[in-house]
């Protein structure tokens, strides 16, 4: 698993506005420990306008299908065996935007 790829998870049911169920997730990290750092997507697209929110449009290279809402402020962690299977990676120019949001976001 590395940095870009997007997977299909199972997000465990949380309360709140955390996103939870069977969907896209952007891998960010791998650990030693059995889990990985995550930030899953959403469908709404009326998210896109809200501070740290990233659009990404569905694409045969990414595997989503559909356009999609990455909030960088749902950042967490995720146990491996919730990975179902790959779809995808994400593309660099994405990638990189998304880089330098969470630098923002986490102040680093």
């Amino acid at each position: 698993m590395k940095k870009g790829e997007i997977w299909l998870a199972d997000l465990p049911q949380q309360s709140g506005k955390e996103r939870e169920g069977t969907r896209p997730i952007l891998m960010l990290s791998d650990t030693k420990v059995g889990l990985t750092i995550i930030i899953p997507f959403t469908s709404s697209t009326q998210l896109s306008g809200y501070e740290y929110t990233i659009m990404i449009p569905k694409s045969n290279e990414n595997g989503l299908n559909l356009d999609s809402t990455l909030s960088l402020f749902q950042i967490r962690s995720l146990d491996k065996k919730r990975l179902i299977h790959k779809l995808g990676n994400l593309e660099n120019n994405h990638l990189n935007e998304i880089n330098k949001t969470l630098k923002e976001l986490l102040k680093l």
